[in-house]
C-alpha cells in the first residue's frame, strides 16, 4: 500500500531511505562535472582530433546504458554529419574511421569485453563509460579511453554519468555541441527542488509521484528526444517503485484503439468510492504527454495530443527553464528518478524504516 503520508514527513522518509538513494539521485550534477574532469584529463578531445568519423557507434547494454544511448542518438541524429548506430555488440563492419562509445555498470560483462577488444583490434577509438577494474576495463587497456565513476552511486543511478560521457565524447568529434557544466548546474537546481525537506506541492519530483501512484502511466512522447526520456523514466519506475510503464511515441499510442480509450477516460477524476475495476479495461491510467524538444512541430503535435487526450498532464520543461533540448532532457529525466524513488520509498518496494508505518508512527 501507498504511505503517501511519508512522502512530507522529511524525518520518516530519511529513516526509510536507508541505502541513500536520495542522496546518490541528487548527486546527478556531482557525477557530470566529475566525467568532464576525467575526460580533461585524460586529454578526450586531443586523442579524438582524427577529423570527421565514419560512423558513431553507441553500444547498447542492459540497464541505464540502454536508456542513454537511446536519448544520445535522439539528440544526435536530427543534425549529425554522420551515421549514429545503435547496437547491443561492435558490428562486423567495424573499422579504424570509426568511433565506438560504450557504458555499463557491470564490470564482468564479457560480452561486451570481447567486442570492444574487437573493435579496438580493428583500429577503431573507443570511449568505454566502466568501472576501472575487470574484464570490460582491461578489453580498451591502453587501446582506448576509460572514464571510470569518480562519483559512487547505484548502477540505476548513474545515467547522468554515461550520459555526459556520451556527450563529452559528442563533443569531441565534433558531433554535437553540450555544455556539460551547465548541464551540471542545472541538474544541481533540480536537486534543489526535489529535496525531501520540501513538501510535495513545492516539490516537483514529489508531485510526480503522486500523480502516478496507483495508476498505470501511460509516458507519450511529443517528439523524439521525449519519447528516449520517457523511456528511462520507465526503467527507474521500474527498478525502484515496481511500476510498470507504456512508452510510446503519442502517434503510435493513438494508434492502438483500446488504449486510447482508456486513455480518455482515465484523465477523468472518478468518486473517490468508485472501484478502479470500472474504468474501460479495469485499468486506471494516467497520461503524462512528454515534450522537451520546441518549434512548430512540436507545437502541433502538442495541440493535436492536447485535443484527443483532454485529461493528459503536459510535462513540458521548456515552460520552466531556459535552456536546450540537452539540458532540458537531463533535468527531466532526473525528476522522473526522484520521483521513482520517492514513490518505491511510500509504496515499501525500496527502502527500510518507516514502510507500511502509519502516519502517526
Amino acid at each position: 500500500m501507498l504511505d503517501d503520508s511519508l512522502l512530507d514527513d522529511s524525518a520518516r522518509l530519511a529513516d526509510a531511505d536507508r541505502a541513500g538513494l536520495l542522496r546518490a539521485a541528487a548527486m546527478a550534477g556531482a557525477q557530470v562535472r566529475a566525467t568532464a574532469e576525467a575526460a580533461a584529463e585524460l586529454e578526450l578531445s586531443e586523442r579524438l582530433d582524427v577529423g570527421r568519423p565514419r560512423s558513431l557507434v553507441l553500444i547498447d547494454r542492459p540497464g541505464v546504458s540502454r536508456t542513454l544511448t537511446r536519448l544520445l542518438a535522439a539528440l544526435l541524429t536530427p543534425s549529425c554529419p554522420v551515421p549514429v548506430v545503435v547496437a547491443e555488440s561492435v558490428p562486423a563492419w567495424i573499422g579504424a574511421l570509426d568511433v565506438v562509445f560504450a557504458h555499463t555498470d557491470d564490470a564482468g560483462d564479457r560480452e561486451l569485453a570481447a567486442s570492444l577488444e574487437r573493435a579496438a583490434r580493428f583500429g577503431a577509438s573507443v570511449v568505454l563509460s566502466a568501472p576501472a577494474e575487470g574484464p570490460v576495463a582491461a578489453s580498451v587497456a591502453g587501446k582506448g579511453v576509460l572514464l571510470a565513476p569518480r562519483v559512487p552511486v547505484p548502477p540505476e543511478l548513474a545515467f547522468p554519468r554515461g550520459l555526459a560521457a556520451g556527450l563529452l565524447t559528442a563533443n569531441a568529434l565534433g558531433l554535437l555541441i553540450a555544455d556539460v557544466q551547465a548541464l551540471a548546474d542545472q541538474l544541481d537546481l533540480e536537486a534543489e527542488k526535489d529535496y525531501l525537506a520540501r513538501e510535495s506541492f513545492a516539490n516537483p519530483a514529489k508531485a510526480l509521484a503522486l500523480r502516478v501512484a496507483d495508476r498505470v502511466p501511460l509516458l507519450w512522447g511529443l517528439d523524439p528526444v521525449a519519447v528516449a526520456v520517457g523511456e528511462h523514466a520507465a526503467h527507474a519506475f521500474a527498478a525502484h517503485a515496481a511500476l510498470v510503464c507504456d512508452v510510446e511515441d503519442y502517434r503510435q499510442a493513438l494508434a492502438r484503439p483500446a488504449l486510447r480509450r482508456v486513455a480518455q477516460s482515465g484523465g477523468v477524476e472518478r468518486d473517490i468510492f468508485a472501484d478502479p475495476d470500472d474504468s474501460p479495461g479495469g485499468v486506471a491510467t494516467r497520461v503524462l504527454l512528454l515534450s522537451v524538444r520546441t518549434g512548430p512541430a512540436t507545437e502541433a503535435a502538442r495541440y493535436q495530443a492536447e485535443e484527443f487526450l483532454p485529461g493528459a498532464d503536459l510535462i513540458a520543461p521548456a515552460e520552466e527553464i531556459e535552456a536546450d533540448e540537452i539540458v532540458r532532457a537531463a533535468v527531466l529525466a532526473l525528476r522522473f528518478e526522484l520521483a521513482a524513488v520517492y514513490l518505491g520509498l511510500a509504496a515499501g518496494s525500496i527502502g527500510g524504516a518507516g514502510r507500511y508505518e502509519p502516519a502517526s508512527a
